[in-house]
């Protein structure tokens, strides 16, 4: 009986584990006995893990994880070619050194509500939508101020970035931008809605929804929009700088596969070097 509930007690660590996205089949737990190849968890690790599928995924998140620029990298080349007194606005910081810290703008502001990082040492420990509402009403900073950038980063779900995007346009200047982050998912894994759905060969990668609240602005012609191809898609917005017409409404239903073989149209996607003569020009 007690080796019984031992062996319910380890399968029921493998499936948590495993849900984490841990190798559980190399872990010295799951196998015991000399034979591994008849050794359940052994075996169904093995074949996860070395699926050619997934290891493609995985080739994919190594090699979007390492591209540059970086959004730190875009945000300060903007902010750069304020004169004086340039205005920055973060929402979504989560932790300050990842790249709020790292910003270079005379003037920064900071939203976040701190669940992610429950030290959250922001200007404005608020949800988006609070900061906007206490903006509007003048119960914080002052209703009449413009960024130059505004940063976001926040709930990458579609509804929620949609959102924050109107808000945003209606604090940023004329010809300030803003910037996105996670607009071009390489997989479907990395898009799916569920942060916490580990057990997939995107792992801990994920962008959200973002790509699709991206893709309903570039069919605004109120913006202009492109996407930087680098840091998992780095989405820029401007109500007059020309970094690219909007296109005509495609792909109703924001169906993945379709999203992902006309990207480069959908998503208007350009290299750095490529944006950065738009904006000079």
């Amino acid at each position: 009986m007690i080796q019984k509930v031992k062996n319910l007690l380890l399968h029921v660590k493998f499936i948590r584990d495993y849900a984490r996205g841990k190798n559980v089949y190399l872990d010295p737990i799951y196998i015991k006995g000399k034979n591994l190849d008849s050794n359940p968890f052994y075996l169904l690790g093995k074949t996860i893990l070395n699926d050619t599928h997934f290891l493609k995924v995985q080739e994919q998140s190594e090699k979007e994880r390492l591209k540059r620029p970086t959004r730190t990298d875009v945000i300060n080349f903007l902010l750069s070619q304020i004169q004086t007194d340039s205005k920055y606005l973060e929402i979504g910081v989560r932790n300050p050194e990842d790249n709020f810290n790292l910003v270079n703008a005379d003037k920064k502001y900071s939203v976040d509500p701190g669940i992610e990082f429950k030290s959250n040492p922001v200007d404005f420990p608020y949800t988006s939508d609070d900061f906007f509402f206490k903006l509007s009403n003048n119960e914080i900073l002052d209703s009449d101020l413009r960024f130059d950038v505004i940063f976001i980063d926040g709930l990458h779900l579609a509804e929620q970035v949609d959102r924050d995007i109107k808000n945003s346009l209606r604090y940023i200047k004329d010809g300030g931008f803003i910037v996105l982050h996670d607009c071009n998912p390489p997989t479907e894994w990395h898009a799916r809605e569920l942060y916490d759905y580990f057990h997939t060969p995107a792992q801990g990668y994920w962008n959200g929804t973002t790509w699709k609240a991206f893709m309903k602005w570039r069919f605004d012609k109120s913006v202009n929009s492109c996407c930087i191809n680098s840091d998992w898609g780095i989405g820029v917005l401007s109500k007059n700088r020309t970094v690219g017409v909007s296109i005509e409404p495609v792909n109703s239903f924001f169906e993945f596969n379709t999203f992902s073989k006309n990207r480069k149209y959908y998503l208007n996607l350009m290299d750095f070097e490529t944006f950065k003569t738009l904006i000079s020009n």
